[in-house]
Order: C-alpha cells, then sequence, then structure tokens
C-alpha cells in the first residue's frame, strides 16, 4: 500500500459534510464580490540578469529571478479553478515569461500544480516537487524533475534549496489523499534566502524554520481561512501569518494566495485590509511589508 504523508503534528484535515451545506448557504453573505485587489500588468520588462527580482503573477505564482536565472513558484494561469471563475488576470501571461531555468511545486492540488500551465512554459525547466509527486510528471513525458521530503536539500546551478515542512494536506483525486507530501521551499544563494511557504496552516514548524534559516524574503498566504472549521487545519489568516513571520524573524512578508480565486468565504480586500490592521497592532515597521499588486516586481 502507498505511503500516506502526515503533518507534524499529525493534525489531520476532517470536514462535516453535514457543515458544508451551511458554508455554501451562507457563503456570500455579507460579503462584497464586486471588490477586487489592484493589479498592474508586466508585459516584456521582466528580465533581470543581475540582482534579486520578484514579481507576483497571481495566487501562489512568483517570478523570482536571481542573477539572470528564472524560477516560478507553483505556476497556475487558468481561467478557472473548479467551478470559480478567475478573478483577476496573471501578472504576467504565459506568453510574456522568460526561458524558465527551474520550478517549485508545494503541493498536488489544483490550484498549486497545473499541468495545462506547465506545459506552455517556454524554456527547459527543471521541475522541483514533493515527495510523492514526480510520478505525475513522469507519467506525462517530463524528466528534469527532483523530489525532496521534507529538510532534504538539492544543490541547482549555484542555489541551495530545502524543502520544509507545512500543515496541509494533498489530494489530486478521492483515491490519493495524503499519498504525496506537502511543503514549501527555501532558496538560498550566497547572498540571499528566500522562503515560499506554499499552502499552511499555522503551526510550530514555523519555529523551527526560522532556527534554521536566516530568512530574508518570506512569501506568506494570507487568504482561503474563512471559516475557521473548514479552512483553520490547512490555511492561515492574516493575523496567524503576521505571528508565523515574527517567529520566523524574517526581514520582508510578501502576501500571496489572496485574491486571485475565491476558495473560501473570505474576499482578497478583507483579508489585505486585516493584514494591515495586525501589522499596526504588533507595531512591525512599515517597511518590512511588501504588498505587491498582481503584476508588480519587486527587489531585494
Amino acid at each position: 500500500m502507498k505511503k500516506r504523508y502526515h503533518n507534524l503534528d499529525h493534525i489531520e484535515n476532517r470536514v462535516n459534510p453535514l457543515k458544508l451545506v451551511s458554508y455554501f448557504y451562507n457563503r456570500n453573505k455579507g460579503k462584497d464580490l464586486k471588490a477586487r485587489i489592484a493589479i498592474t500588468q508586466t508585459t516584456g520588462s521582466n528580465k533581470a540578469s543581475q540582482g534579486t527580482y520578484y514579481t507576483w503573477i497571481g495566487h501562489s505564482t512568483f517570478l523570482i529571478q536571481i542573477d539572470g536565472l528564472n524560477l516560478l513558484t507553483d505556476p497556475v494561469f487558468s481561467n478557472r479553478m473548479g467551478l470559480e471563475k478567475r478573478l483577476i488576470k496573471p501578472g504576467i501571461s504565459l506568453h510574456d515569461l522568460p526561458e524558465i531555468d527551474a520550478v517549485f511545486i508545494s503541493h498536488a492540488h489544483y490550484d498549486h500544480l497545473e499541468f495545462s500551465s506547465l506545459k506552455n512554459l517556454k524554456g527547459s525547466p527543471h521541475f522541483f516537487v514533493p515527495v510523492g509527486v514526480k510520478k505525475l510528471f513522469t507519467n506525462r513525458g517530463y524528466l528534469r524533475v527532483s523530489e525532496a521530503n521534507w529538510w532534504d536539500s538539492i544543490h541547482y546551478k549555484g542555489l541551495d534549496l530545502y524543502f520544509v515542512p507545512a500543515q496541509h494536506w494533498s489530494r489530486r483525486t478521492i483515491f490519493d489523499k495524503n499519498k504525496s507530501h506537502w511543503g514549501g521551499w527555501v532558496i538560498k544563494d550566497r547572498k540571499i534566502t528566500l522562503y515560499f511557504v506554499g499552502d499552511s496552516a499555522y503551526f510550530d514548524g514555523f519555529k523551527k524554520i526560522g532556527s534554521r534559516f536566516d530568512v530574508d524574503v518570506v512569501f506568506m498566504p494570507i487568504g482561503d481561512y474563512e471559516p475557521d472549521w473548514l479552512s483553520g487545519l490547512s490555511h492561515i489568516s492574516p493575523e496567524k501569518a503576521v505571528k508565523a513571520f515574527i517567529d520566523l524573524e524574517a526581514r520582508r512578508f510578501v502576501p500571496m494566495h489572496y485574491g486571485t480565486y475565491r476558495l473560501s468565504m473570505d474576499t482578497g480586500p478583507e483579508a489585505l485590509a486585516r493584514l494591515y490592521m495586525e501589522w499596526e497592532r504588533q507595531q512591525l515597521p512599515l517597511d518590512q511589508l511588501a504588498v505587491l499588486m498582481v503584476g508588480e516586481m519587486n527587489a531585494f
């Protein structure tokens, strides 16, 4: 029997099906469904040969450029995610992306691993995936694939890569729940350490990761947290995301995973407003919070 993977403290994501009826009935009550997060679409201005730059494409997709290397996280460009329409266009279209050197996948959920997007990438990228996911790639003819378990390290073109824990789960079909792993990626070179969280609830693992790595920039999810009984064990609220940032002792917080698809009750503008409120409540320096418009490039 194929191995099933677990969270650090063996917390499992279980939902009472009867509660889901109430969830779908009440999902839109009191919500402003017309509000959108800001976007500035990038076309052809994403070439960076020196230094470290990152551009938010939407949801959990970033183009990260380190000294001429082009990296992508969880590339998803689809106009739909299940029954939900994409609320905003990708900040960079697939056509306008540069040739990609490497792709980092956090887990196998469809809003993080979308093969229809991957097959249209330029270049011949190397894919870095959690243990249990590689077979999905090789079955489709992808050969440049490296698989990692928690705390595994890989050296790639001058970068040290580490697959680190998250509190989440995985599934592609009704038969394969948790038969592949989930986690985040730490990307490190001589000058900078980036941490792409992927999908995660708040957990003690943030302190462990912070004790092992001197994180400069963390790409932190803040959306799909409401209601707590449905999402609280696998997604992180803006308030707990700030707590995770403090645990990590990171230098810069870049929010993600909000406002692109509406996969829970909360909306993107709500998540962002709560993030600002918690940042102020914790009296954290504003220059450590880098809220990007979709399509916006930033440098470190």
